[in-house]
């Protein structure tokens, strides 16, 4: 395919790095550019709140790609470099060191950034939030110190950091508004799974309350909740879920709401733009809804379909979303999107660590997870995908194949 056009990407993320691979896999000889603020090269964020923040994987593990790939590729990389205007009238995109850059196609990967508390005292040393592999190397830093840590959210980032420090011998405190970690994506029940897996663990989990403030002369010396306790503690970490990174794309005029609105070819309001990954808002074929996924999956997949589209392939995203967590010895792999349902059906029982959940409205699998159980992940997908019914009792039956309940 030879050409001289020149395709941008805008984020030397995973969905970034990925998509600069498929142009080339696919043929593009024309030029990339790869543009990220950070000065790392593109590197993968889950081992940052587990092996790698524990000190068990060196920063080798977590990049996307060998050191020598982008020269060997020719993949133009712009590190430490930050997009200010793009302008799709024009077609060109305006950097922070003054470069402009023309494009005939291109990718925004911007990602998500950790939203910030706005109370009292959220200013002070020692309150931490974990993005960036720098931030994931400052709290393997305080993890080798000791001593006692307030998580603040029982989100994913928060739970597994949790695990993480509490694997590692600190004292351990999750704060958690709702009534049970994970509660908003996974519901009460499974919910209650993990909260009493941080508990057997010796994790303190405060559920139900939120954080009014902090204290401290200088650093962060207490946690003060929203029903009146005082937690000592010798330093925070917020995990209370992202932003996607709008501003670029709103400031240039593209259609955003809850992240870059794109079609499920991953095209932006600009045509010759297209957005993936965390920021993107995507219409989704299978759900006939707009979703935005924040997984690592979502980021490795949709980089290389968009990097197809911007070659002209017209082909939908339409994979399923997939995520997973590794806390303390507890795997699990969650498949499918279930914003509301009628019910959980287990299949296993989850006190013996061993169990598949599934969401289901009607008698539909919306979602499936399956937890220290392996190699399910097919037929629970095409349970979800064919909308197969199943009676409860059939889905909650291990000695049930999955495979004949989907066939």
């Amino acid at each position: 395919m030879t050409t001289d056009r020149t395709f941008l990407i805008v984020g030397a993320s995973l969905t970034g790095a990925k998509a600069a691979e498929t142009l080339r896999s696919e043929g593009f000889d024309g030029r990339v550019v790869l543009i990220g603020a950070e000065t790392e090269r593109p590197y993968e964020r889950p081992p940052l709140s587990k092996d790698y923040l524990r000190g068990e994987a060196g920063r080798d593990k977590v990049y996307v790609h060998d050191e020598g790939f982008y020269a060997e590729e020719n993949i133009e990389l712009r590190l430490g470099r930050t997009a200010l205007r793009l302008d799709p009238a024009a077609g060109e995109l305006a950097l922070d060191d003054g470069e402009q850059l023309r494009y005939d196609r291109l990718l925004l990967a911007t990602g998500a950034e950790p939203r910030r508390l706005s109370v009292p005292g959220a200013e002070l040393d020692g309150i931490h939030y974990l993005r960036t592999v720098d931030d994931s190397d400052v709290l393997r830093g305080r993890l080798d110190g000791g001593g006692s840590v307030v998580v603040v959210g029982g989100g994913w980032i928060g739970a597994e950091v949790a695990a993480s420090a509490r694997q590692r011998g600190l004292e351990v405190t999750i704060v958690e508004p709702q009534s049970v970690p994970l509660e908003r994506v996974l519901g009460p029940e499974v919910g209650a799974v993990y909260r009493d897996i941080h508990a057997q663990q010796g994790v303190q989990v405060l559920a139900g309350t939120g954080v009014d403030g902090f204290e401290g002369a200088q650093a962060v010396e207490r946690v003060l909740t929203s029903d009146g306790r005082k937690l000592d503690c010798d330093f925070v970490v917020v995990g209370v879920g992202v932003e996607p990174r709008t501003q670029l794309a709103a400031e240039a005029e593209l259609a955003v709401d809850n992240g870059v609105l794109v079609t499920a070819a991953l095209r932006t309001s600009a045509p010759d733009v297209f957005a993936a990954g965390d920021v993107a808002n995507a219409e989704h074929p299978f759900y006939g809804e707009r979703i935005r996924v924040e997984h690592w999956a979502n980021a490795l997949n949709q980089g290389p379909a968009a990097a197809r589209n911007m070659l002209g392939k017209g082909q939908p995203y339409e994979q399923l979303p997939f995520f997973f967590s590794d806390q303390y010895d507890v795997g699990m792999e969650y498949t499918g999107f279930a914003r509301t349902w009628d019910r959980v059906v287990f299949r296993g029982d989850p006190a013996s660590g061993e169990f598949i959940a599934f969401w289901l409205e009607d008698d539909r699998v919306l979602a499936g997870m399956n937890v220290n159980v392996w190699d399910v992940t097919d037929p629970i997908q095409r349970l979800i995908r064919e909308r197969i019914p199943v009676e409860d009792g059939r889905l909650g039956d291990p000695d049930i194949p999955l495979e004949e309940l989907s066939s």
